[in-house]
């Protein structure tokens, strides 16, 4: 099974080192690894290609494509079209894998038939401090339990779905219309990703927060979920922002 695995980043010269690291560092074999650009300005791109020879040495199909793009998800988008794995994950440049995730993931695929799975996943905090968020498949929907850097996705799934570049909130749009629409999805009791907090889904002033409260709640209610998800809404954004 072919493995995509996708890095969107902008300007990352100070963490994309870490990023493409840990694809390096993978215990799986058959990898392809595309990094998206946004026309970075730094020393990002010299970085990436600083890999070149490493990663191709591994065997690893590797693509750096570097234009200007709409937006984070834009560039998700484009990746997912580029790619031409069997399966695809997504890691940003804040984030990196544990060595194990993709011959992990390849093997639950494998064994379990899913379209979508996801993981536990490590949250560094700016402290220094870090916490285990974990992964689980609840009868009612939520995202509490849901690691998008630990997300890997079937190719069919992304010929179907694609994210709607409108906020910040679209990776969680696009697992819940996933999950609505009745694919198979499994959650792995295990750490395979690290997320960096304080990034661009994290930095939230104050005055954003009951925006981003309205945001995550249309996106319940467009999916059909009950009114009562604007506490969970509340509650999640108010934790955010107290952590970061």
């Amino acid at each position: 099974m072919l493995t995509s695995i996708i890095t969107v980043c902008y300007n990352s010269e100070k963490t994309i080192g870490r990023t493409i690291e840990s694809v390096l560092k993978q215990t799986a074999d058959n990898i392809e690894y595309l990094i998206v650009d946004g026309g970075s300005q730094d020393r990002t791109l010299e970085i990436c290609e600083s890999y070149r020879e490493r990663l191709e040495k591994r065997g690893f199909r590797f693509l750096v494509r570097s234009e200007p793009d709409k937006g984070i998800y834009d560039a998700m988008n484009k990746g997912i079209s580029w790619a031409s794995g069997d399966l695809i994950g997504i890691i940003n440049s804040d984030d990196w894998y544990e060595p194990h995730a993709v011959k992990t993931m390849v093997r639950v695929f494998e064994r379990e038939g899913c379209d979508l799975a996801f993981a536990d996943i490590r949250m560094h905090m700016t402290g220094g401090k870090t916490f285990v968020k974990r992964a689980k498949v609840r009868p009612f929907t939520t995202s509490r339990d849901w690691n998008h850097p630990t997300q890997f996705v079937k190719r069919e799934v992304y010929d179907c779905f694609r994210y709607r570049c409108r906020n910040i909130s679209d990776d969680m749009d696009l697992y819940f219309r996933v999950k609505r629409a009745g694919y198979k999805i499994v959650a792995i009791h295990k750490v395979l990703a690290n997320f960096q907090m304080g990034g661009v889904s994290n930095r939230i002033p104050l005055r954003e927060v009951p925006e981003r409260i309205l945001r995550r709640y249309r996106i319940y209610r467009e999916n059909g979920y009950s009114r009562l998800y604007l506490l969970e809404c509340i509650a999640f954004e108010l934790v955010k922002y107290l952590l970061v």
